[in-house]
């Protein structure tokens, strides 16, 4: 169990709800994931008028807790414009902030990603800001008082694992709010690593939206979740550079 703000949690994967091919998959897969979080991109969700096509129709929400996400800002006044948009039409207070400065990497701005931070605090927002593995600002942020840190594994949708886990483990060693591993994951030995360097949760969209069986990718995050989270609270061997036999010398007779 972590919390995130008031936020109390058991799941440690949150979901992301874009890109499924079709509702029907998309539901059986977010049931499969056992997930308590969905996040959505605000600008994809028609919140007002309902006539319009809604990606999350046919889930019950009642039963998630909902993330609603930036995406799609390119300033902290655009991520601070549409956080109002999701405060309004009563969705859940707790904002992923999502600022892109870079259109062919898709990396987050830092300066404007800390500008809108530091705005939807003040106005009482539950902040989870999402950025590169920079060591610095992460730090620089939770002085600010977010309340979570969603650093990337890699740039998002590539699916390339985790890029700099030292980076990312400097990051984890010296928080106090919790580290949600986001973009980049592609598959549950990912989604592990990250666990095992102590990170508190995984988000994941792509790596299962778009794999060629969603339910079945869902039930292996899942477990490579849950396996990296038990693999961290257990404590790994040292790593060695010499062989060590398996079995005490000790005590053995020779023949």
């Amino acid at each position: 169990m972590f919390n995130i703000g008031d936020f109390e949690l058991n799941a440690r994967l949150l979901l992301g709800t874009g890109k499924f091919d079709n509702e029907t998959i998309q539901t059986k897969a977010i049931e499969t994931s056992e997930t308590e979080v969905l996040t959505f991109a605000v600008r994809r969700m028609n919140l007002y008028d309902k006539a319009l096509p809604n990606p999350l129709a046919k889930v019950d929400l009642s039963k998630f807790i909902t993330f609603p996400n930036t995406a799609g800002a390119k300033t902290a006044e655009e991520a601070v414009h549409i956080a109002k948009i999701a405060n309004h039409a009563g969705v859940c207070d707790m904002i992923k902030v999502e600022v892109i400065g870079d259109d062919e990497t898709l990396l987050p701005d830092p300066l404007e990603t800390y500008e809108a931070c530091d705005i939807l605090l003040k106005q009482g927002y539950t902040v989870c800001p999402y950025v590169s593995n920079d060591v610095v600002l992460a730090k620089r942020l939770e002085d600010l008082g977010v309340h979570a840190i969603m650093p990337l594994a890699s740039p998002i949708g590539t699916g390339r694992g985790i890029n700099n886990p030292l980076n990312l483990r400097y990051i984890i060693e010296r928080a106090n709010v919790p580290i949600i591993v986001d973009a980049g994951i592609g598959s549950p030995k990912d989604a592990c690593h990250a666990m095992e360097l102590g990170a508190d949760a995984v988000l994941l969209n792509t790596a299962i939206s778009s794999a060629k069986d969603p339910v079945k990718m869902a039930e292996a995050m899942k477990l490579g979740i849950n396996a990296g989270r038990l693999s961290y609270e257990a404590g790994r061997i040292p790593v060695k550079y010499t062989a060590q036999a398996s079995s005490p010398q000790e005590g053995i007779g020779f023949l």
